[in-house]
């Protein structure tokens, strides 16, 4: 009998560990909502102008997680591992654009030539995270292709420890501050609501948007996309059909790293400042965002990098917190989900053979 009783315990745990994490999660958003509705029912201060400008914020801010999250996402599919030094990269391509700008603003083209400036800033910063992708790649995590899982995901903390301390030395430890050409100056308020809208906040959303669809429509509708499709589904498979798969996989940290180069042109712009750190938070909240949306999921990441800048921006003051909070309001999604949804709220996509 006491083998039959262990069995049936055995079988029952994990069916009261599982009803009593739903039931926490289910107190926990019966709260938050109370929470909300008593908000919104007793401070009369928040008027559509603030809720419109929190909107705004965070379609710009999720833009830019989004196109981060899509260089997690693209490696995920590739290779099964998280870069983590992917918010270095970007971080270097902010750098490189900060000093691309500078040079042109002594030049006096950010009067003379405002959307040339712009645009040589941002190829700059989005080629120079393309070198670092492919450096990160080829030296760092190339010859560990073949090794247990757990190292690579250890190689890429410590590379992201390296890039932050080289920038640190190379660069120094004071801010850099982002001149915005006059074209990206100011912004339009709208109508009689009162909310402002930046040109540079416009350019942001518009510029993610733009490439976003065109890394979609690379990967469902190009032989690159379909080369690397094949790849992450079956890295044998694709070799014998005569796909250079150590091509294939440079290529994605490329793609990826190209998308973090651009992000960071947009945080330099956004933010005004730059710094050797700066890589490091937007890195870990895009890598939220990808798991949110499903990672490996190209759609599941644009989707998670939006409804973490929303939730970001609409959450501390739909709860009535201080806005300090946004960055507990980020990790706390990524936690319910992982205990919830681990897949994302869209699915992850994984080949058949890792499922």
């Amino acid at each position: 009998m006491a083998p039959s009783v262990q069995r049936r315990t055995a079988r029952t745990l994990p069916d009261f560990t599982a009803l009593v994490l739903w039931g926490i999660g289910g107190l926990s958003i019966v709260l938050i909502l109370y929470r909300i509705f008593y908000v919104l029912t007793t401070q009369e201060e928040l008027t559509a102008t603030i809720w419109g400008f929190q909107l705004v914020n965070g379609l710009i801010l999720g833009g830019v997680y989004a196109l981060i999250a899509l260089g997690y996402t693209l490696v995920y599919g590739i290779l099964f591992m998280i870069n983590f030094a992917h918010g270095e990269v970007m971080m270097i391509g902010t750098y490189a654009g900060y000093f691309t700008l500078t040079i042109l603003k002594n030049r006096g083209w950010l009067e003379s030539q405002p959307v040339l400036t712009l645009l040589l800033t941002f190829l700059a910063g989005m080629l120079t995270s393309m070198v670092m992708g492919i450096v990160l790649e080829r030296v760092a995590y190339r010859p560990l292709r073949h090794a247990p899982r757990l190292v690579p995901l250890i190689t890429a903390i410590g590379a992201s420890i390296f890039l932050q301390n080289a920038a640190l030395r190379i660069f120094g430890s004071r801010l850099r501050v982002y001149v915005k050409p006059p074209i990206i100056e100011g912004g339009w308020r709208l109508g009689e609501t009162g909310i402002f809208v930046t040109r540079t906040g416009v350019l942001i959303f518009v510029a993610s948007i733009l490439l976003m669809v065109g890394l979609y429509v690379l990967v469902q509708y190009t032989k690159f996309g379909k080369a690397m499709r094949a790849v992450a589904e079956d890295k044998q498979t694709a070799a014998l059909m005569g796909i250079d798969v150590d091509r294939v996989i440079v290529q994605t940290f490329m793609l990826g790293s190209v998308l973090a180069g651009a992000a960071g042109v947009m945080l330099g712009f956004h933010n005004s400042q730059v710094n050797a750190f700066m890589g490091f938070i937007p890195g870990i909240k895009a890598f939220t965002a990808a798991v949110l949306g499903g990672i490996g999921n190209i759609p599941g990441a644009m989707f998670g990098g939006f409804f973490l800048g929303l939730a970001e921006a609409l959450g501390p003051t739909a709860l009535g917190i201080p806005s300090q909070y946004k960055d507990v309001i980020a990790f706390s999604l990524l936690v319910l989900v992982l205990i919830f949804r681990p897949t994302g709220l869209l699915g992850e996509v994984l080949a058949e053979k890792r499922a």
